[in-house]
C-alpha cells in the first residue's frame, strides 16, 4: 500500500455548528492538520468561507499542496468522459457525501471524470458519539480522506461544510459550485434512530424533509437545469400483498382508470419522511418543472468499491450496532466474532438488496440518463430479494468454509412489521439503462466475512443486540443502552 507523506493545507472555516451538548462559545481551535475551526452561536448555520474562483464566493476546499512521489498522480482506469467528446465535465454536487452510500459514491463520480463537490454537516459523526457506536472501519476525517484522493489520483473534490437546512448556506453553495446534478444522500437514514424518541423523531422529519425542501427551492432559484438524483427507499412502500411496481401502478376502478403513484405504507418515522420526500418531488416537478429521478434503494451491504479499495484513508465506514447497521453486514460481523446472527421475530421479513458496487453504478446511470424537464422518475434500486432466513444461512454456510462456528438465534422483534408475508417488487428499469448487477456470491460473501475478522478487535459486543423498540417510543430522550 502506497504511503503518503504529511502534505500541507491550510482551510478556514468560518463555523456556527454546534453539536447538540456541547457550550456555546467563540472558542477558536487550531487543529494539527492545520484546519482553523471557528464556532459561533447558532448549531447549524453555515460553514463556508469566502475566496475566489470566477468571481463567486467559494466554499471550503480540501487539497493536498504537496504529495509524496511513492504516490501514483495517475487515476485508475475507467470510463472517462470520451477524448472526442469536447464539452465540459458535468458538476455533481454530492449531498450527504461523507456518509456510507455518499463517500463511495463522491469517489466513483470523480473517477469516471466528473467535477464533485461534496456537501456535508458530518453530523453522522455526531450520531457515533452521541450513542457511544463506531464504524467497524476506521474511518479518516473527511479532510485527510480528500487529501489523500488528490494524492492517488491527482483529483480534487470541493468540500462545503454546512447544513442543508440553513438556506442561506445552501444558496452560497449552490451559487459557488453550480451544480448540473446534484445526488442527494443528505438525510438521516436508519429507522432504529428515528424510533428512540421524540426529539430523534423531531429531528429525522425536520432534517430530511426541510433539507430537501430546501434542495428543491435552491435548484429553482439558481439552477432550473439540474437534475435532482435522490436516494429514497424501498421501505416507502411497506409489504403490500400484491407486486410492487416502480413508483407507479395503473388502477381500473367504477369503468374508469388512470396511472397513479404507488401507495405507501411507511413502516417508521425515518420511513415517513422519505414518503415526504416523494410527495414534495413529485409536486415541484409538476408545479416548477424540475427534474428529478427517485431511487428507491434496498438494503446496501459490503464496504469496498473500486475507489475505496485504494488506500487504507479511503477506506468505507461499515456500521454493524442495532441503529445504523444493516442486516448482511451485521451478521458477517457477527460471524466473525462468533456471535450468534440475530434474526428477529420469525425472520420471513423479504426486502430487496443490492452491493454498494451496485449503488454507485445507479446513480451514475441517472445522472447520465437525466429525466426531462416536469418528469418525476421512480427506480426501485435493488439487485436481489432475500428474506433475513435466507442471509442468515447464506452467512453460515459462507462462515463455515472459513472455519467460524456460526449460529443462529430468533431474538425478540423490536419492530412492528410483518415477519412473514408475500413480497415481490419489479426493478426492471436501471436493467435497461445498463446496470450490470453484482450479484450476491460465496466470493463476496468471503471477502465480507473476511474484512469483519480483520477488524475485530475493533467490534464492541454490546452493540449488537436491538435496543430501540417501536412500540415503546416516548417523550424523553433516552440514550441507546449498551447490552
Amino acid at each position: 500500500m502506497a504511503h503518503l507523506m504529511s502534505t500541507s493545507c491550510s482551510i478556514k472555516i468560518s463555523s456556527s455548528y454546534r453539536p447538540f451538548g456541547q457550550p456555546l462559545s467563540e472558542d477558536r481551535t487550531v487543529l494539527p492538520n492545520s484546519f482553523t475551526i471557528k464556532t459561533s452561536k447558532s448549531p447549524f448555520k453555515r460553514l463556508i468561507s469566502k475566496g475566489h474562483r470566477a468571481g463567486r464566493s467559494c466554499g471550503v476546499l480540501a487539497t493536498a499542496a504537496s504529495v509524496s512521489k511513492e504516490v501514483s498522480a495517475n487515476p485508475r482506469s475507467g470510463s472517462d468522459r470520451s477524448p472526442n467528446d469536447s464539452s465540459k465535465p458535468q458538476r455533481v454536487m454530492v449531498i450527504g457525501g461523507d456518509g456510507y452510500c455518499g463517500w463511495a459514491t463522491a469517489l466513483h463520480l470523480s473517477n469516471k471524470g466528473y467535477e464533485v463537490a461534496i456537501v456535508d454537516s458530518l453530523v453522522r459523526r455526531l450520531f457515533d458519539h452521541q450513542l457511544g457506536l463506531d464504524s467497524l472501519t476506521p474511518i479518516s476525517s473527511i479532510h485527510n480522506r480528500l487529501r489523500c484522493w488528490k494524492a492517488i489520483t491527482g483529483k480534487t473534490i470541493e468540500l462545503y461544510i454546512g447544513d442543508i437546512c440553513d438556506f442561506e448556506f445552501l444558496s452560497e453553495t449552490f451559487n459557488s459550485f453550480e451544480p448540473d446534478a446534484v445526488v442527494h444522500f443528505g438525510e438521516q437514514r436508519s429507522a432504529p434512530y428515528s424510533m428512540i424518541d421524540r426529539s430523534r423523531a423531531v429531528f429525522t422529519q425536520k432534517n430530511n424533509v426541510i433539507g430537501t425542501l430546501n434542495v428543491l427551492f435552491a435548484i429553482k432559484e439558481f439552477r432550473e437545469e439540474c437534475h435532482l438524483v435522490k436516494l429514497g427507499t424501498m421501505g416507502e412502500y411497506g409489504t403490500p400483498n400484491i407486486d410492487i411496481e416502480e413508483g407507479y401502478i395503473t388502477i381500473s376502478h367504477n369503468g374508469r382508470t388512470d396511472t397513479l403513484p404507488y401507495p405507501k405504507q411507511a413502516s417508521s418515522f425515518y420511513h415517513l419522511s422519505k414518503v415526504h420526500d416523494s410527495n414534495n418531488i413529485a409536486f415541484t416537478c409538476k408545479a416548477w418543472g424540475i427534474r428529478a429521478t427517485d431511487l428507491n434503494q434496498g438494503v446496501v451491504y459490503g464496504v469496498k468499491t473500486d475507489e475505496t479499495s485504494m488506500h487504507e484513508q479511503l477506506y468505507n465506514r461499515l456500521d454493524y450496532d442495532g441503529v445504523f447497521g444493516t442486516a448482511l453486514n451485521r451478521f458477517c460481523v457477527q460471524a466473525a466474532v462468533g456471535h450468534p446472527l440475530t434474526v428477529y421475530g420469525k425472520g420471513g421479513q423479504t426486502r430487496g438488496y443490492l452491493d454498494i458496487r451496485d449503488t454507485v453504478q445507479c446513480v451514475e446511470l441517472a445522472i447520465a440518463n437525466p429525466a426531462k424537464p416536469g418528469e418525476f422518475r421512480v427506480f426501485n434500486q435493488f439487485t436481489e430479494q432475500f428474506s433475513v432466513n435466507e442471509l442468515a444461512a447464506l452467512v453460515t454456510k459462507a462462515g463455515q468454509k472459513l472455519g467460524l462456528d456460526v449460529q443462529t438465534i430468533s431474538v425478540p422483534n423490536l419492530r412492528v412489521e410483518a415477519e412473514e408475508h408475500y413480497y415481490n417488487a419489479k426493478h426492471t428499469k436501471l436493467i435497461e439503462l445498463g446496470l450490470k448487477p453484482h450479484l450476491l456470491s460465496d466470493s463476496l460473501l468471503d471477502s465480507l466475512l473476511n474484512f469483519a475478522i480483520e477488524f475485530k478487535d475493533r467490534i464492541d459486543t454490546k452493540q449488537i443486540m436491538p435496543s430501540v423498540s417501536w412500540k415503546k417510543i416516548g417523550v424523553t430522550p433516552q440514550t441507546v443502552p449498551a447490552n
